[in-house]
Formats: structure tokens, sequence, C-alpha cells
């Protein structure tokens, strides 16, 4: 299941140097990013439960410690030359399953139903055209925009979940106009093909 034909990164960006010097340290050699990614996808259902239990305080924190393996399997795997076809394709589609079950739970509740379905729409189009890709045998990857959709997308719903954890009403629309952003990077992201 786990591919061990690592490949070089062809890019260290500014966050992945930081990271090396810091928490990347504490994680054993054996300790894989697809592992990372599996870890994500293990505690995205127990984020989920926490939310529609409505254990908000508990929920925000557990969402930014998954949001964050993206960080933490994305930089092991640059700088330490593990990139792996595998972690190409799961590790956004752990991001995409993640941050489209806390649109759904949470952005749905609070915010709009419009703003959730279309970013729940985007995250299933870039799923089927990374499927169309890579069966038609192109690389599949995340580019820059993605990334920043990515990161925009966690912002808008942390800032979400602290307007309700901390009865702050005057963050939503805050959390509304980061999440209209995300959807805008989105589909520049989707237009250049990236993931």
């Amino acid at each position: 299941m786990l591919d061990r034909n690592f490949e070089k990164a062809d890019k260290i960006f500014f966050h992945d140097k930081i990271l090396a010097a810091t928490i990347l340290k504490l994680i054993p050699t054996r300790v894989l990013p697809n592992h990372i990614t599996i870890l994500r996808f293990m505690a995205t259902p127990m984020v989920i439960f926490l939310m529609i239990s409505e254990k908000y305080y508990i929920g925000l924190w557990a969402f930014l410690l998954t949001a964050f393996t993206d960080a933490i399997d994305g930089s092991l795997a640059r700088t330490r030359n593990q990139i792996t076809d595998w972690g190409k394709i799961y590790d956004p589609l752990a991001d995409k399953i993640l941050i489209g079950s806390m649109v759904f739970v949470i952005v749905l509740r609070y915010i709009d139903f419009w703003t959730a379905i279309i970013i729940i729409s985007i995250e299933i189009i870039f799923i089927i055209a990374a499927c169309i890709r890579k069966r038609s045998g192109r690389e599949v990857h995340a580019n820059i925009w993605g990334k920043i959709k990515m990161m925009l997308q966690v912002a808008g719903v942390a800032i979400l979940l602290l307007a309700v954890v901390f009865d702050w009403a005057n963050l939503l629309p805050l959390a509304s106009k980061t999440l209209y952003l995300a959807i805008a990077f989105a589909i520049v992201s989707l237009l250049t093909h990236g993931a």
C-alpha cells in the first residue's frame, strides 16, 4: 500500500526549511510522510464527530492539529526526498476529505448554503480531474495556487470556529471573506491543473 519508490523534491519551500529546523527534527526517520497522511485520514472522523457533537473548543484544536499534518507530511516528503506517487494522490485527497467534511458540518450551518456547496463542488471537481489526469498517465500534484487555497480554507474554517467557540459574531464576515478568497484560489488552481 505505501509506496517506497521515493523521488527527490524539485523545490524546497521557505516553510519547509522552518519546519525542518524545528518540528521535523522531532519525527523519527522511520516515520514516512505517507504515515502522516494516513494519520490525517484517521483523525478526520474524530474531528467531524467533535463538530457534530458541538464540542467546538476541542474540535477547533483537533481540526488545527489535523490540518497541520498537511504541512508536516509535505515538508517531510520534500526535505527527506521521500515524495511518492501514493503521497501525490492521497495527501491532497486527505485534505479534501477534511475540508469538505468541515464545510459540510460547519460552513453549511454558520455561513450559508451556497458557500458550502461551491466549496464542496470545487473539491469534487478536483478529485475527478486528478483521477482523469492519473488515468491518462499525466502527473498529479498540487500547485502553488492549490496550496494557497488549502491555507485559506483552513484559515476560514479556523476563524469560523473561533467565532462559534468564543461567540465572536464579528468574526463571521472575516471567515466568509476568507472562504470566498479560497474559492477564487481554488478556481485558479483548477484552471492551472493543480490539485
